[in-house]
């Protein structure tokens, strides 16, 4: 009840933050230009999986073999990263990167962690409500990486956002309605296409709050590609082959995707509304 009374009393003050990204386009039938946003960078190492490795440093490798991938055999792509060397990029940027290149489709590659060392697998987000406490953790987790933005509560890119405060978090997803239908869509392709090739299971299709999800104009979604805090996830995504096979599983939802875009017809692509059920809506 309290926490029902001070999201209302938020609204009513109406909450410092700007609003969702300018010039929304319509959802779209092709997939042209996709950004892939490896997670965190430079002075933002993410997690650690046991002192063996970084966070930032799978998530480049991986975001880089997708890349690499989509250039090769989808060459009517354009593939633009927001990082392609180990440098910090503000959230904020990450998405103005995306807004600026009219992109189709926004990627952002994560590793996860857990204090619980058995907790394993991947999980695909995309922006709505997290309708479990570890979903909003997740989404802490992630989100305070604008900790490293000197200034980030007086920024106006942020307005004061509150990365420890579920209000702040829940708030800002009733800035951001739009494109739900595809990134359900796209988030679901990955965990399918990924589970069948990756020794890491699937946990399933999620919903929660990132800031780096919440300006952009396009579907987009943010995979936890396993957790490095577990020993056989963290033994996969540190290898060269372990992030080939994800990074194919990857591949193969992009192309699937770009395939249903191009047989739906502009009709067939509904303005989206928020998703309702159940958290998890994929996998387990």
């Amino acid at each position: 009840m309290r926490l029902i009374l001070s999201i209302s009393v938020l609204l009513l003050l109406g909450m410092a933050l700007p609003s969702a990204a300018p010039g929304r386009r319509p959802p779209g039938t092709q997939l042209k230009t996709l950004v892939i946003d490896p997670g965190h960078g430079g002075l933002d190492p993410g997690c650690n999986g046991a002192n063996e490795i970084w966070e930032k440093t799978v998530t480049l490798a991986i975001s880089l073999k997708v890349g690499k991938l989509v250039e090769d055999s989808l060459k009517d792509i354009k593939v633009v990263y927001t990082r392609k060397t180990d440098q910090f990029v503000e959230l904020w940027e990450r998405a103005n990167i995306a807004n600026k290149n009219k992109a189709d489709l926004f990627l952002c590659i994560h590793c996860n962690s857990n204090v619980n060392t058995t907790a394993a697998g991947s999980e695909t987000y995309f922006m709505g409500l997290h309708k479990t406490t570890g979903n909003l953790e997740v989404a802490k987790r992630e989100n305070a990486a604008i900790k490293y933005e000197t200034g980030y509560k007086t920024n106006e890119h942020y307005g004061g956002f509150d990365p420890n405060s579920p209000e702040s978090h829940i708030i800002m997803v009733n800035f951001q309605t739009a494109y739900i239908q595809q990134s359900l869509k796209f988030s679901t392709l990955v965990e399918t296409h990924t589970q069948k090739i990756s020794k890491i299971r699937s946990r399933g299709v999620k919903q929660a709050g990132f800031l780096v999800l919440w300006q952009t104009s396009m579907p987009a979604v943010l995979v936890e590609t396993g957790f490095l805090t577990n020993v056989a996830d963290r033994n996969v995504l540190k290898s060269e082959d372990g992030q080939r096979i994800i990074a194919r599983g990857i591949f193969n939802a992009i192309k699937q995707y770009k395939i249903s875009l191009e047989k739906s017809k502009p009709a067939d692509i509904k303005q989206d509304t928020p998703a309702k059920g159940k958290d998890s809506v994929a996998g387990h």
